[in-house]
């Protein structure tokens, strides 16, 4: 199933299929926002913006809006 990261809640978890390059920020590449890695969300703020996600170790806060431009690859395993 292939769904972004602004989709999934708390606790799930994902590898990263594809984004646009020209959507993300550089700083999410250089902590290892790539294709193949998994991503998990650790929290959900209020309001549903920041989301929280582990990705290769680092916590890292994105918007909602650019969460919604990581595409992951969801599998029934992967999911809790």
């Amino acid at each position: 199933m292939v769904t972004t990261v602004a989709n999934l809640k708390r606790g799930q978890k994902g590898i990263i299929k594809d984004f646009d390059v020209e959507a993300l920020p550089i700083k999410l590449l250089e902590m290892g926002c790539l294709p193949g890695n998994e991503v998990e969300i650790l929290h959900i703020a209020p309001f549903k913006d920041p989301i929280y996600i582990n990705v290769n170790g680092s916590h890292i806060a994105i918007r909602k809006s650019v969460a919604a431009q990581i595409e992951l690859i969801v599998e029934d395993s992967i999911v809790q």
